[in-house]
This record gives structure tokens, C-alpha cells and sequence, in this order.
């Protein structure tokens, strides 16, 4: 069976790429097709596949600022030609599952979201405060209006969508009329455990810790102004275009640590007081990951923490999305009494062993489905 992996872009290991990763080990000799590759940025299991880049990658700055592009992956994304292959799997939260295949050829979609800037987080992106009032009426708004039309118009080009939650299964209900089988993304949770060696208590109160993408709808910014309220030292792995404005905002208790080892992120984990999901999440895999560690959460009560999360067991849920709300549930936390080895028990339901193994079997099913079929 000849398999193409289309990804929307190949910038960072993140929770997609994860989820990419396990797909290139399931076919070690499929092609991969991307928008835009930066080398290097991704795990070898993706690196030795043969990638094929649209026309954006010979773009000026492509590879920083690719989404100054976003008018143009509609067509991009549409020109990879897939002949002669008998499925392609897209890994998809902006345009990868608008690939056009031959009658011939299946498509299922892991779907990360619904193209999240013109749907629901428009204003994150392209409001008037991120933009200018201007701009943000007269040009984006149309801009990505348009985007959401036709990000809706080639949702029947998937044969099979699968969701990576039941929140982000919603969504395509709500923008696609299409059903979907939930299969949560891969957790590694042989490689994130608690450290085996116990540390002697700090002697000062243990960091909180953030890991995410430094862009606007990750509300970090909610992280530090909160960390701030409760007077709790916080730490910051990752990196993006938001991350001047954040820095501007920290104050000295705040420690930006940038794109880090696993290792390190691991030990990091493993230090943390607590590991904060300060905005809704489609899933999210830094708080399984911290779980996998035996740390507790603390995360906004909306989207995939509603799933990932045991509130009162493996964290605590913060019920407004405020800075406020988060401090109060941080200082609460502070004072909770968790189970390590409870949390760890949790994060286990989410390993990569369970992810490939549900993957394939949809793989499998819908392999041996008329070709006619959409679910």
C-alpha cells in the first residue's frame, strides 16, 4: 500500500508533530508532503521521510513568518498532486485536509481543529488589539471570512475525519456536518515519568510552569499576570512571535526558557509546583506529559482539559478565564494534598502505544470500507 503523511507546516515539535511522528513510525516509507519544512525543527522518525514543500517554501522569510502566507495555503496546499497512492492521512489544523486525492485514493484527516483562525479565534489573531481597528474590519475580516468558506467547501474531500478530543469532535460537527472517531494524541509516557532519585525539599517555593507556543490564543499572558497575583514564580518553555510582548509584560519572578531539550523539559516538569493551561485548549499534551511526571495541573475549565484532567485528582480546573480566577485556583493548589502516583496512573490512559494502536485500527477499518463510504 503506497501512503502519503500531509502536514500543515514543519516548524517545531509540537502537539501535531507528535501526533505526525507516530504516523511516519506506522509507515516508515511514506511520502511526506508539507507546506513549509524548516530542517531541523522536527524529530528524526519525521526528518528521514522524503518531504515535499509547496511553492510558499521559496517565499521571502517563508520560514519565520509563513503565516504572513495564510492567502495563499488554500492554493498552495491544493497543487500537491497525490497519483498513484492508495491512502493519504492529513494532520491538519489549518489546510492539510483540503489535499484534492484521486478517486481512487482514501483520505482520512486527524483533525488538531477547524482552520482556529477563521473560525472561533478570529479576535486572538486579528482583532482590533492585535491589528488595529482598520485592518481588522476591512481587511482580515473579509480575508478570513473567505478562509472559513472554503475551509467548510472541502470538508467532503475527507473520507474519514478523526478528532483529537471530544471538544475539538464538536467542532467539526458544529463547522463541517461530519461526524468523527475521537482518538486522543500520544502521550510518551515511557520517556516522561517521575524522577526516580526523590529531591530533597527547595529550599524556596517551587516555579510554576507553562509550556506552549508563544502566540495569542495560548494565553500566557493570562499565566504571568495570575503567577503575579499569587506570588508564584514562573517558568516559561517555548517560543513564538508573542514572545517581546510577553517578555515586556514579565516581571522578574518570570523565566523564559526557550525551545528546550526533552530532557530538560522533562526535568522541568518534574520541578513545577504545578504546570498551568492558562487558555482553552483543543487537547492539549503538556499537561498528560506533566501527569506522566507525577505533577499536577492547573487549567482553564473549557475545551480539552475537561478531558485530560481529573479536577480535585490530577489538578484543579480554574472555572473563569481570568488572571484572577487562575491566582485564587494557584493558591488553592498550593495547599492541595496530590497523589503523584495517581496522576501518573492517569497520564498511562493516553501512551503512544494506545494512540498508534487506536490510529491503526481506523486506518484498518476504513481501508476495508467501500471507497464510497464517508463516516
Amino acid at each position: 500500500m503506497r501512503v502519503a503523511l500531509v502536514h500543515d507546516w514543519l516548524t517545531g515539535m509540537r502537539g501535531g508533530e507528535k501526533v505526525l511522528e507516530v504516523l511516519c513510525e506506522l509507515f516508515p516509507d511514506a511520502d511526506l508532503f508539507t507546506l513549509i519544512h524548516r530542517r531541523g525543527t522536527v524529530s528524526p522518525a519525521i526528518e528521514r521521510h522524503r518531504v515535499t514543500t509547496s511553492f510558499v517554501q521559496r517565499l521571502p522569510f517563508a520560514a519565520a513568518r509563513y503565516r504572513s502566507y495564510l492567502p495563499l495555503f488554500p492554493f498552495a496546499i491544493e497543487q500537491f498532486s497525490f497519483d498513484g497512492y492508495d491512502l493519504v492521512v492529513s494532520s491538519s489544523h489549518c489546510a492539510a485536509k483540503a489535499v484534492v486525492v484521486p478517486g481512487r485514493t482514501r483520505h482520512i484527516s486527524y483533525c488538531h481543529s477547524p482552520m482556529r483562525y477563521a473560525w472561533d479565534q478570529f479576535d486572538e489573531y486579528f482583532g482590533p488589539s492585535r491589528v488595529g481597528a482598520r485592518m481588522s474590519r476591512w481587511v482580515y475580516r473579509p480575508m478570513l471570512a473567505r478562509l472559513a468558506r472554503w475551509d467548510a467547501a472541502t470538508a467532503p474531500r475527507v473520507h474519514r475525519f478523526v478528532a483529537n478530543s471530544r471538544h475539538v469532535a464538536g467542532r467539526i460537527r458544529r463547522y463541517y456536518n461530519r461526524g468523527s472517531t475521537v482518538v486522543y494524541p500520544p502521550v510518551n509516557t515511557s520517556f516522561y515519568h517521575p524522577n526516580p532519585v526523590v529531591a530533597p525539599p527547595a529550599a524556596s517555593p517551587a516555579p510554576a510552569l507553562v509550556v506552549s507556543a508563544l502566540v495569542p490564543y495560548k494565553r500566557v499572558d493570562r499565566a504571568i499576570e495570575a503567577c503575579a497575583l499569587a506570588g508564584v514564580p514562573l517558568r516559561i518553555a517555548g517560543d513564538g512571535p508573542d514572545r517581546v510582548r510577553l517578555q515586556q509584560q514579565a516581571g522578574d519572578t518570570v523565566t523564559f526558557l526557550g525551545r528546550v531539550s526533552d530532557e530538560t523539559l522533562r526535568d522541568e516538569y518534574r520541578a513545577a509546583s504545578a504546570v498551568i493551561l492558562p487558555g482553552e485548549e483543543d487537547f492539549g499534551i503538556a499537561p498528560l506529559e506533566a501527569q506522566a511526571c507525577g505533577t499536577p495541573v492547573v487549567a482553564l475549565a473549557r475545551g480539552g482539559a475537561l478531558e485530560t484532567v481529573k479536577n480535585g485528582q490530577t489538578g484543579l480546573l480554574f472555572p473563569e478565564p481570568t488572571a484572577a480566577s487562575l491566582a485564587e485556583t494557584l493558591r488553592a493548589a498550593s495547599r492541595w494534598r496530590f497523589d503523584p502516583d495517581r496522576i501518573r496512573a492517569h497520564a498511562e490512559a493516553f501512551s503512544r502505544q494506545e494512540h498508534a494502536a487506536q490510529l491503526q485500527a481506523v486506518i484498518d477499518e476504513t481501508m476495508a470500507s467501500p471507497i464510497e463510504q464517508r463516516w
